[in-house]
């Protein structure tokens, strides 16, 4: 019984040999059939030579990035000087225009001007060709009480040429005088003027029966003293802070034959000029 034993191990061992053998001899995948040389692999193909071309220059080194610019700092304000309306230089809303506004309210309207009249007046004769044409100047100083109220004194220089007609000499009379005005500003621009003239008037010499004196084809003239009490309505024109002009339309109080300075109606153009503060 123990040799059967051994004699089945020994014919197990004997049919397992061969299967191991040709397993062993069983080609292996990718490999090549046995007894050939193996295929070499293919070199690689060279790469293209390039040809030398002209020598470059190195790359230049990057150049470093600029650092950003400092921001400034805002500047504080500059604090506004101090004035004498505002100690502390600073200026509350509407304070600046009232102060412009009373600036130029000061320069239109101060304490003194002058006040240069012009007048021109014609009227023709009533018992006689031709008529009388007058011309005056009458500067003054005007002295303004309030902004609306202007009184001052002045002077006076008027000339008058007289006609007859044709064939009769011409009376020519040259007057001085001194004055006193007051004017009103009642409405904007309008106004009332009035003013007291004292002159002294050169005047032709008349004979007992009314007659003008006439020697050797000239009127005879003589000097005579003439109040001139003159009143009426204006306008007035400003064209800047300091000057203005002013239109005048007055009548004669005192318009007499042969006793009157001015005809009515009296046509004055004054020009007023703001002086010192």
């Amino acid at each position: 019984m123990k040799n059967l034993g051994i004699a089945l191990l020994l014919g197990a061992t004997a049919l397992l040999a061969p299967g191991r053998s040709l397993a062993q001899s069983k080609p292996a995948l990718n490999t090549a059939p046995p007894g050939s040389a193996p295929t070499p692999a293919p070199a690689p193909a060279p790469a293209p030579t390039a040809l030398p071309g002209p020598p470059q220059a190195p790359p230049a080194a990057p150049a470093p990035a600029a650092a950003p610019a400092p921001t400034p700092e805002p500047e504080p304000a500059a604090l506004p000087a101090p004035t004498n309306t505002s100690p502390s230089g600073l200026e509350l809303p509407g304070r600046e225009q009232a102060r412009k506004a009373a600036q130029q309210h000061a320069e239109q309207y101060t304490k003194l001007f002058i006040y240069s009249g012009f007048g021109l007046s014609y009227s023709p004769n009533i018992n006689y060709d031709g008529g009388a044409f007058n011309v005056s100047v009458s500067p003054a100083l005007g002295y303004r009480l309030t902004d609306r109220i202007a009184v001052g004194p002045g002077f006076t220089y008027a000339y008058t040429s007289q006609t007859f007609g044709s064939g009769n000499p011409t009376l020519s009379l040259n007057s001085y005088g001194a004055k006193v005005f007051a004017q009103v500003r009642v409405i904007d621009q309008f106004l009332l003027h009035a003013e007291y003239e004292v002159t002294k008037v050169e005047l032709p010499l008349i004979d007992q029966n009314q007659n003008y004196i006439i020697v050797n084809n000239r009127f005879m003239t003589g000097t005579k003293r003439i109040e001139s009490p003159l009143a009426g309505v204006g306008y007035r024109s400003q064209f800047s802070n300091r000057a203005a002009a002013d239109i005048l339309l007055l009548y004669n109080f005192n318009d007499r034959f042969n006793n009157s300075l001015y005809s009515n109606p009296v046509l004055r153009f004054n020009f007023l000029f703001n002086i010192g503060r």
